[in-house]
């Protein structure tokens, strides 16, 4: 694949990653182990804490290493479920599936909170459940995804943190996109719990981390022999941990949040100059300066990353846990986008790796895509 722009699904590793991980692989024994080899392993292991934790704005003590941020979100969700009694869960309807699924199975009712046809989650209506609950004397537990991973818009979690921080109940914040783009400021913040991964930002995929403020010490959703402070068991991978740290610290080092809004604001306007039918998503909200979600009519995501495929360019139609079920995205049909345009859409994500050639070669490969959809429309 010669152009990577599918950096939400999975950033290419980072050299300092790589390094760390392969240079754990080379290690023997088991961190939880007394003896030199297994005490070289958990230094490998606190070290990699201290280093998420400073970039995450957390005390080192708040970090729980878990399988995948999908692991971590279900930890959150179900295991908050029955550590803090909760009488019914919260979600955001473009919430990523780890978390819609995670509020499905966490044995209570569920309930969903619409967006606007931009993908802002509607506050009034969260206030208006998190005021019932409250009036009722039950409690909630509510979970958001700060960045969305399929269009980019940023949800307002100040605004979230001012409403339910203050209450009995529980918020949880997916952070996956955002660690690394935002100042997540964890330890300060009135969040309870959020999720994090490795693989987003240049790390390996699977590991990922459950930030835990102390009231939540009991959220735990896998027992075993006490690794992780008991709040998460299972022998850590020390190699996949040591990658997520040396990834924490370069990620900071090497991407420029500024190049990659240039990057996606030279993308959009290319976009409309070779197709002026484009529909770019979310255009009217905040988004992280890293992703484009657009739809031309008529050109399905299947056929257009067919194309972009088949010319060396890696791109999605939304999130890569269901691409093998390309087609209508659950985050668009949220925002009422209709099924027919739903259908067309495709999301570029730029990274740490991503060069202005990328967009030339992008548009080399789908100018060819727009030129065969135009033929077949006149000769139809």
């Amino acid at each position: 694949m010669s152009v990577y722009l599918d950096h939400n699904a999975s950033a290419p590793m980072l050299p300092r990653a790589r390094a760390a991980l392969l240079d754990a692989f080379e290690m023997v024994g088991n961190p939880s182990s007394v003896h030199s080899p297994g005490r070289a392993l958990r230094a490998l292991i606190d070290n990699a804490r201290d280093r998420i934790a400073k970039a995450a704005g957390a005390e080192a003590k708040q970090v729980v290493f878990t399988g995948s941020a999908t692991e971590a979100l279900t930890q959150a969700i179900v295991g908050g479920v029955k550590a803090f009694a909760i009488d019914r869960v919260v979600v955001c309807a473009t919430d990523h599936a780890a978390a819609l699924k995670a509020a499905e199975a966490s044995g209570v009712s569920v309930r969903i909170v619409g967006v606007d046809a931009h993908g802002v989650i509607d506050r009034d209506a969260l206030k208006q459940q998190v005021e019932t609950a409250s009036a009722a004397g039950e409690k909630l537990l509510v979970a958001v995804s700060w960045i969305n991973n399929e269009t980019g818009v940023v949800q307002p979690r100040r605004s979230l943190e001012a409403l339910i921080g203050p209450t009995p109940h529980i918020l949880v914040i997916d952070a996956v996109q955002a660690f690394g783009k935002r100042d997540l400021d964890f330890a300060a913040s009135a969040t309870d719990m959020m999720a994090i991964s490795a693989h987003k930002i240049g790390g390996p995929a699977g590991v990922g981390a459950l930030l835990v403020k102390g009231h939540a010490d009991a959220v735990r959703l896998i027992p075993g022999g006490g690794q992780e402070q008991g709040r998460r068991g299972g022998t850590e991978s020390a190699a996949l941990i040591a990658g997520f740290g040396a990834a924490s610290e370069e990620f900071a080092e090497v991407f420029e949040a500024d190049r990659a809004a240039a990057l996606v604001a030279a993308f959009e306007n290319r976009l409309i100059s070779v197709s002026p039918d484009a529909v770019i998503f979310s255009r009217g909200a905040e988004r992280v300066g890293t992703t484009v979600n657009f739809a031309v009519p008529g050109i399905k995501n299947t056929v257009a990353m067919m194309g972009l495929d088949l010319a060396g360019i890696a791109v999605s139609s939304g999130s890569a846990c269901s691409s093998g079920k390309v087609g209508r995205s659950h985050v668009l049909s949220a925002m009422g986008v209709p099924p027919d345009l739903s259908e067309c859409g495709l999301r570029v994500s730029f990274g740490w790796s991503s060069a202005a050639e990328d967009i030339d070669a992008f548009f080399s490969a789908f100018e060819t895509v727009l030129s065969r959809h135009r033929r077949n429309g006149a000769a139809a």
